[in-house]
Formats: structure tokens, C-alpha cells, sequence
């Protein structure tokens, strides 16, 4: 799809923040060292669960080619090079479908980041399931597992265990919603700096001054064809007023209304950036004080920080 594309130039640009930006994160760790390293040099000694063993694969010591592949990739996924096959957005039950009248934004079929997020935790296939395995000969359009997949929180088949969180399954009306216009919508690339629809949101007009936190938006590079970028700003931000691993980052789909109106959306990568190490479950801001977890001593945040980013409560 036309927005899918657009949005794996999104994913590029992000990825390109990061390199620039992992330069200011003294003492950062790399992905290797985290619970998304499935390979074999996994150094986790247990799951995020506390289980033992941690969730890795015997065959092979790669850690990229789990989610990416530099070659043969799912071009229809909103992520660079993608190395597993996705569900079809119909598969998945939407936090809508509770009917609840707080929740005042349109909500697009299950998309963007968020449908390849959920390739690995909505537990129907296999984590070590991919399209191209590494080395030579183990390209197969329709996914193959690596294999030899160990750990406390996969089944026999190599799938995420029933019953632990990581897992959401395809029933998300239990969790926070996705594929949805940011604050009720009222922004939009012919409308960059309007205020928000629903006013317990950070917007452009109504800054959560006690967060410290704005919206922001800059123009995309032209050949990208995305016209705006969103994103929350911190006053912990990495770079001031320029959009960073760090912030709280809002994706642009064009299927939100039902017409080209791109709007800002809220997925999964607005709220998790899954090579972020430094805050526990790869948050973009930690909901604990800075350094107050020894587990996570460059961890940046405050008491349920990443909420009221977004949220004026």
C-alpha cells in the first residue's frame, strides 16, 4: 500500500536520528546486550519474566536477522528490510471494538509499525520464524524458523508463551490503542499546528507545561513525499527541537479518514523503539527516575513519565 511505503522512509529517517543522536547517551548499551538479541551470544541470563533460560536460538549468533534481512525482505511492511511475514490487519481485535466513550479517535486497521511489532507478539507464529535464514539457501517467501529455539518464555514450537505479557495476542482490545489519530485527530498535514479534538492531549496549543512537553512537526525531505513529521518533545529530549530516539514519535498514515489527509497516529514505535536499550521494555522515556533502576542506569524518565507526555491528567 502507497502509505506503507511512505512510512518505511518514517522508519529510515528514525533509524538516522538514532546513529546521530546515540552519540549524545553516555554509556548507552548496544542490542546485543538486550532481550531482543535472540541469537545464540544472547548475554541475558534470564527473560524479561525471570525465567531461565533467556529466549534465544542455538544455530545461529546474529542478532539483525531475527527482524531485518539485507536482501529478499517483506516490502509491503512499514519497516526497513523486514525478515517476517505479518498478519492481515483483519486478524486483530481493536481497543474500539470495547465501544468505551473516552475514546474519541479514529482508529485504522492495524498497521504501520505496529502490525510488524506484533509479527513476533501476538504469539501466532514462531519468534525465530523468517523469510530469508541467515547464509546461503534459506530464502523462503513464507517464513522458516531458524530453529533450535530455547527459553523459559517460548512453547515447543518456538512461539511466545500463552500467558505472559509480552504476549498480547490477536485480542488488543486490552491494551493501549494503536493505529490511531493522536488526540482525538484535529491535525493534519493542510492543519500542522491545530489543537487537538480531545484537550487532555499535549498539542500545539495547549503545551503539558508541567512535563515540560510540546508537539512539534518539521517537513519531511521532499523525495520522501511524507510532507510533515510528529513528535512529542521532552525538556529531557536529546536534541531540542529535533525529533530523537527519545521522544515520543507520531506516525503518518494516509487510511486513518478514509481520504489523503495524512494525520499523526499512535503505534507501537510511538511509545517502545525496540533498539533502545536504556530504559526498561524498550520505552522511548522511562516511567521511573532517572538511574533509579540499577538495571537501567542511563534510563530517563520520572514517575509515569512516558503517560504524561501525552496525557494532561
Amino acid at each position: 500500500m502507497n502509505h506503507s511505503r511512505k512510512l518505511a522512509a518514517v522508519v529510515l529517517g528514525a533509524a538516522s536520528v538514532f546513529t546521530m543522536s546515540s552519540a549524545f547517551a553516555a554509556g548507552m548499551q548496544t542490542i546485543a546486550e538486550s532481550w531482543h538479541n535472540l541469537g545464540a551470544l544472547n548475554s541475558k541470563g534470564a527473560t524479561p519474566n525471570g525465567g531461565t533460560p533467556a529466549n534465544h536460538s542455538t544455530n545461529t549468533s546474529e542478532i539483525c536477522v531475527f527482524c531485518h534481512t539485507p536482501h529478499g525482505g517483506d516490502n509491503t511492511a512499514a519497516v526497513p528490510i523486514w525478515n517476517r511475514k505479518l498478519n492481515a490487519p483483519s486478524a486483530y481485535k481493536r481497543y474500539s471494538s470495547l465501544g468505551t466513550a473516552t475514546f474519541d479517535a479514529t482508529e485504522a486497521p492495524v498497521g504501520s509499525v505496529t502490525i510488524a511489532c506484533l509479527s513476533c507478539h501476538d504469539g501466532t507464529q514462531a519468534i525465530d520464524s523468517v523469510i530469508n535464514r541467515p547464509g546461503s539457501g534459506g530464502y523462503n517467501t513464507a517464513g522458516q524458523q531458524i530453529g533450535n529455539m530455547a527459553g523459559a518464555d517460548v512453547d515447543a514450537s518456538g512461539k511466545l508463551a500463552a500467558g505472559i505479557v509480552q504476549n498480547l495476542g490477536t485480542d488488543l482490545s486490552n491494551d493501549h490503542p494503536v493505529s490511531m489519530q493522536y488526540g482525538g485527530g484535529g491535525i493534519s498535514v493542510a492543519n500542522a499546528n491545530a489543537a487537538t479534538v480531545d484537550y487532555d492531549f499535549t498539542n500545539a496549543t495547549r503545551p503539558n507545561t508541567a512535563q515540560s512537553a510540546k508537539m512539534m512537526s518539521m517537513a519531511a525531505p521532499p523525495s520522501s513525499g511524507l510532507g510533515t513529521l510528529w513528535w512529542i518533545e521532552r525538556s529531557t529530549s536529546l536534541r531540542a527541537d529535533v525529533r530523537d530516539r527519545t521522544d515520543i514519535i507520531l506516525y503518518t498514515r494516509n487510511d486513518v479518514t478514509g481520504d489523503a489527509t495524512m494525520q499523526p497516529t499512535v503505534e507501537c514505535g510511538s511509545c517502545h523503539d525496540p533498539h533502545n536499550v536504556d530504559n526498561p521494555t524498550f520505552l522511548r522515556v522511562a516511567n521511573i527516575g532517572d538511574g533509579t533502576n540499577p538495571d537501567y542506569p542511563n534510563s530517563k524518565g520520572g514517575p509515569s513519565a512516558l503517560c504524561l507526555t501525552c496525557h494532561l491528567k
